[in-house]
């Protein structure tokens, strides 16, 4: 950890009431036009990251101090599992704060400031899914990836038929074929009956990272574990390295977004049920 002290701007960000003026902000926007528009990683400011009880579940705190989102609301999250884990991602961090290596933190601050305010419209995005889900949509040559897509999808369909009573009709290449309106309608309820915004905000994570709402409830429900997910997701991708060989960039960019969703498949197991 740096011996500096923190700067008035980093105390503004995450522990309390705003200690710079505008001219302070201008600064600091000038100083990153410098850098090459890329701000500088601030750096850590705290000895000790922890959690307390708070007002709807567990804030995080910064040397006994409580912590905020980017939007200056608490850092609240539902659960003391919760709470945990975000506080190991802080303590984790050396010389800088790295929001890159706190998936949990950012996808907790996403929750807090953008989906509790609009929790019906982060749902009916998700819910748009339904129509237009990855495991639908086929192959029709070669046969291995024919055979590789059918091996991973249809358990997938086949429990949402079993669980959620939506049955899907399956299309060949990237032809739009429509749902029955039962099974969007069922995976809505689905949708609607996930509770709070730290789970809802997972959710729509892991639908977006791989464009399936069946998959991501599948993790929600416990039918898939995060791995068995993962690679149902990318069957393509594996069988195209498989043909053409690895491409380095491309693993690198495969694996930040696994990151991505394997916390929020954590998020989903720590968050509890409740509303908070």
């Amino acid at each position: 950890m740096s011996d500096d002290p923190p700067s008035d701007d980093t105390l503004a960000d995450w522990l309390g009431q705003p200690t710079h003026s505008p001219a302070d902000s201008a600064a600091n926007a000038l100083r990153s036009v410098r850098a090459g528009g890329r701000p500088a990683l601030p750096k850590r400011f705290y000895g000790k990251a922890g959690f307390a009880p708070a007002e709807g579940g567990f804030r995080l705190t910064l040397d006994g101090r409580p912590a905020n989102t980017p939007a200056k609301q608490p850092l609240t999250v539902s659960t003391e599992a919760l709470a945990n884990a975000v506080a190991v991602e802080w303590e984790a961090q050396v010389e800088v704060i790295d929001p890159a290596a706190m998936p949990l933190t950012r996808l907790a601050n996403t929750a807090i400031d953008g989906v509790a305010p609009r929790f019906g419209e982060v749902a009916k995005d998700l819910c748009a899914y339904a129509r237009t889900d990855l495991v639908v949509y086929r192959a029709g040559d070669p046969a291995r990836l024919v055979a590789a897509q059918a091996a991973a999808w249809d358990p997938v369909l086949d429990w949402a038929h079993e669980a959620l009573g939506a049955r899907f009709i399956l299309s060949e290449g990237i032809r739009h074929v429509d749902q029955p309106e039962r099974s969007v309608e069922a995976l809505e309820r689905a949708v609607a009956a996930i509770e709070g915004p730290f789970r809802l905000a997972a959710a729509h994570t892991m639908t977006t990272l791989t464009g399936s709402l069946l998959i991501a409830l599948s993790v929600v429900h416990g039918r898939l574990t995060p791995e068995e997910a993962w690679a149902a997701a990318h069957v393509d991708e594996t069988y195209q390295a498989e043909v053409w060989g690895r491409d380095e960039e491309a693993e690198a960019r495969m694996a930040g977004r696994w990151a991505e969703f394997e916390a929020a498949a954590r998020m989903i197991a720590l968050a509890g049920t409740g509303s908070a």
